[in-house]
């Protein structure tokens, strides 16, 4: 009842409209005296029209409303012919339904997609981070418990944290990047003095040949690329080694080692996520998203990276930190 109710309603205008129309024949036969029995013959006619008419768009009006009722409980029902009406505003509203139903589809495979992802990042993570835990463990086992090893442990429970949150401030909607003018001496010096301690314990000479250059990035991003790639460079260079630092051009950085290289068949997919190559099948500590994490970073960055090897030689990170005002909103 309360369906028929709201049909009425909708309906009022056309009824309204029927209404005044027999009203208006009614006083033209009045006026020209004509009989009433040929109207009311012409009445009863329409009026059996009317009513055919009534109930087929009443049934085609609780269709709809049945369909829509049930779209509400079921996403995945099937937008078929049920909704479609053959009047232009009708094929209109199927149109907006069928792609709102198509957004949302790609919307769910999407969350899924990222779901599936986190899960295996955090499922990787976790496995990263039990390996200096366990490392912490024996040290603290151990009756001659060295400090320099305890520190190390923790920088690389810190770099992981660090990974973890920048993946996941990565893929957000709500990226906090601040772009301004910053000395590039000041990024590499607190890029260093973070693993001092490595850089002591390995033995691993540095050379930091000062800029002196002022570029235009976020600071927090790109501490962390610089991080991610001196990190790298202490992980696979051997006791007694150098790290380089220098400026190529400018607004082009380079961080360079003498370390193990990497094959020229592992150059090319260096940045793809989760790819470790020959080098992290070594390393059962890598987990193949330090570099896939600055690829993408400096892309939002709008800077540019590029590595070149040489297996036994070293590794040439290059860095394009070049001024891109065109990036900044």
């Amino acid at each position: 009842m309360k369906l028929f109710s709201h049909y009425l309603k909708d309906r009022a205008f056309f009824i309204t409209i029927y209404v005044v129309s027999v009203f208006v024949c009614l006083c033209v036969f009045k006026l020209y005296n004509l009989e009433l029995e040929a109207f009311t013959y012409a009445f009863m006619l329409l009026c059996v029209l009317l009513v055919v008419c009534f109930f087929w768009d009443y049934h085609k009006y609780y269709k709809k409303h049945q369909t829509l009722v049930t779209l509400q409980s079921n996403s995945n029902i099937s937008l078929s012919c049920d909704l479609q009406d053959s009047s232009l505003m009708g094929e209109d509203y199927h149109k907006i339904l069928v792609a709102m139903k198509e957004y949302h589809d790609e919307y769910v495979i999407s969350s899924e997609n990222k779901m599936h992802d986190l899960e295996d990042y955090f499922t990787m993570w976790v496995h990263q981070a039990k390996l200096p835990i366990a490392a912490m463990k024996l040290l603290l086992e151990d009756e001659k418990l060295r400090r320099s090893e305890i520190k190390l442990q923790l920088l690389r429970m810190d770099q992981y944290t660090d990974m973890v949150l920048a993946y996941l401030r990565l893929h957000s909607t709500h990226t906090d990047f601040l772009f301004k003018e910053l000395e590039l001496d000041d990024l590499i010096r607190q890029s260093i003095r973070r693993f001092s301690t490595e850089f002591i314990r390995k033995h691993i000479q540095l050379s930091f040949k000062e800029t002196g250059d002022v570029i235009l990035s976020d600071e927090k991003w790109l501490v962390f690329v610089l991080e991610q790639i001196l990190s790298n460079s202490l992980k696979y260079t051997n006791e007694n080694g150098l790290i380089s630092i220098y400026m190529k051009t400018k607004h082009v950085l380079v961080i360079e080692d003498t370390g193990i290289g990497i094959r020229a068949s592992d150059l090319n997919r260096v940045f793809e996520k989760g790819y470790t190559g020959m080098n992290g099948r070594s390393d059962k500590t890598a987990s193949g998203l330090g570099l896939y994490l600055c690829k993408n970073i400096l892309d939002m960055l709008n800077h540019k990276i590029t590595i070149e090897s040489n297996v036994g030689k070293g590794t040439r990170v290059i860095l394009d930190l070049t001024h891109f005002e065109g990036r900044i909103e």
